[in-house]
């Protein structure tokens, strides 16, 4: 008994593995280079069911590899449709949406996208981006990844020819107020008061309140993005 199971999970395991690398290969490399949502989804389902045949007896040999076999035709026949067809596309993998724009930060889209102040400071920290202020515009992608176009001045050949940074810089860029709240431990160890926070944004005649992101630069000066500044896609 125990040697027939033996040989049966040999054989399930070996002629899994060779249908799920055929249709892996069939699938094309879209499915791992650009991971939306929908390929995420279509990838851990057809693992599961290649695993589930692989190491469990009970589950109907012909059966199981019919299921992997079907999911597999019917993500690729939604990835020829969506090659084909740009609304199948829209639907199957969803689109871009604009998050800055002229350097402004788009709230009504971060939340519509359940994206926070903290989410995109780490796709930007992604791409060696370290102050919001360097950012003209952000778009993010279906696939989660942000692609950035920097401000004029802060380009990597703009950086070279004009010698921006030069010596120490006096602070590490730094947020200080995230959706209109002040954060009281960034301010701390920045080694400035919450006196202080206001004062400048006075300067400016900006309310706390009326701040929807506050970061502090390098130099030491501010880079503030109005909440509701009119900014629209």
């Amino acid at each position: 008994m125990f040697h027939n199971v033996f040989i049966e999970m040999i054989v399930r395991s070996t002629v899994s593995f060779m249908v799920l690398l055929l249709l892996a290969r069939l699938l094309g490399r879209k499915q791992l280079s650009q991971l939306t949502f929908f390929n995420y989804i279509t990838g851990i389902t057809i693992g599961s069911i290649a695993a589930d045949i692989a190491g469990e007896s009970k589950t109907p040999f012909f059966e199981g590899l019919t299921s992997l076999i079907w999911w597999s035709f019917l993500t690729f026949l939604l990835g020829y449709l969506g090659l084909k067809s740009s609304k199948a596309r829209v639907v199957i993998d969803g689109q871009p949406v604009i998050v800055i724009k002229d350097g402004k930060i788009l709230e009504e889209t971060l939340g519509k996208h359940h994206l926070n102040m903290d989410d995109l400071s780490m796709l930007l920290r992604e791409k060696n981006v370290f102050s919001l202020s360097e950012v003209s515009t952000a778009i993010f992608e279906p696939d989660g990844k942000l692609t950035v176009t920097l401000k004029p001045g802060h380009r990597p050949l703009t950086k070279r020819d004009q010698n921006v940074f030069t010596g120490n810089p006096k602070y590490i860029p730094t947020e200080l107020i995230v959706g209109g709240n002040i954060l009281d431990q960034n301010l701390k160890e920045a080694g400035l008061s919450e006196e202080w926070l206001r004062n400048q944004l006075n300067h400016f005649q900006i309310n706390v309140k009326d701040a929807f992101y506050v970061e502090l630069q390098e130099n030491g000066t501010l880079y503030i993005d109005r909440r509701d500044d009119g900014v629209t896609e």
